[in-house]
């Protein structure tokens, strides 16, 4: 399972099992939000910033299943 093996350090404070697991549902409900076109406006910022956030956690998520 993920959560067995994630390990999140933040500034040099390496969170618990339940901290990781917060920061890591977080995530989940902002690639949730984010995968729908317009979350963030229908402005050409909007969908350039979810697109970001969008190519941001799914970095995450690569480094979370390596």
């Amino acid at each position: 399972m993920i959560m067995e093996k994630l390990k999140i350090t933040i500034n040099g404070v390496e969170l618990t099992v339940g901290q990781a697991m917060t920061v890591h549902v977080a995530l989940q409900s902002l690639a949730t939000s984010m995968s729908k076109k317009n979350a963030l406006g229908k402005d050409e910022h909007g969908e350039f910033m979810r697109k970001a956030y969008m190519s941001n956690v799914d970095a995450i998520n690569k480094i979370y299943i390596s």
